[in-house]
């Protein structure tokens, strides 16, 4: 029968599908270990991002689905394809929720920023603050919040002076009386670069997101078209 020719083309373009949902959950844990440490290493923002967690675990659920949606497929197995149809929806919608999460956050990163830095450099004699601002201002060699000169404002460092973070080359008290000292010092603030930063990051979350998300629509579709096959008595072999 000419609808069965179809509905077993059907069944095997679901298979390849799986496969290839296999490797977007695969994709999806591996961008989210990657973002996560990224992320880890700003230690700034700490506890703002749950994105790369989310990835995570979406990208595991769907390593498990995709094994699951080829066993129903293979097997011609009507609940399993609808349990398969019905657990991807949920990740899509769970993408979708990230997706919306991490526009909010595009938005709103620039004013976070900002925030956070004002709390670091005033509360720079407590060590938590201190330890924070210091590792940001190694690692994006840069100084103060939107530069150098933010430093003058602080209560805990001699006048003109910089925390030695700020140095090129670090040494003990490199940073005493060095704060308009090019030579020396970063001039360049940390803010502007954490949020350039941060965005490349999400964007690096939100493109493969949306590219497998279109993925997964595909698969709905044909497992839709399978199960209406598979409950019409059609039988692909």
């Amino acid at each position: 029968m000419a609808v069965e020719g179809g509905a077993k083309c059907i069944k095997y373009l679901l298979f390849f599908f799986n496969f290839i949902f296999w490797l977007c959950g695969l994709a999806l844990i591996i961008i989210g270990v990657l973002a996560k440490l990224s992320i880890d290493t700003s230690a700034i923002i700490k506890g703002y991002l749950g994105s790369p967690i989310l990835l995570i675990v979406v990208g595991s659920i769907i390593f498990f689905i995709a094994f699951f949606g080829c066993c129903g497929a293979w097997k011609e197995n009507q609940y399993m394809m609808t349990m398969f149809t019905v657990l991807l929806s949920l990740i899509i919608i769970i993408e979708i929720g990230a997706a919306i999460a991490g526009y909010v956050l595009w938005g709103k990163l620039n004013g976070l920023l900002h925030e956070r830095f004002d709390i670091l450099i005033a509360g720079y004699n407590e060590t938590e603050n201190r330890q924070i601002i210091d590792e940001i201002q190694q690692e994006q060699k840069c100084c103060g919040q939107n530069s150098s000169l933010d430093w003058l404002n602080s209560k805990f460092l001699a006048h003109d002076s910089v925390p030695d973070s700020c140095c090129k080359n670090i040494t003990k008290d490199c940073g005493e009386g060095a704060i308009r000292d090019t030579r020396k010092i970063y001039m360049d603030g940390c803010q502007p670069i954490m949020d350039k930063f941060l965005k490349h990051i999400i964007l690096y979350i939100s493109v493969p997101a949306l590219v497998i998300g279109l993925v997964q629509i595909t698969g709905i579709v044909l497992s839709c078209i399978l199960m209406r096959a598979i409950r019409s008595g059609y039988e692909v072999m």
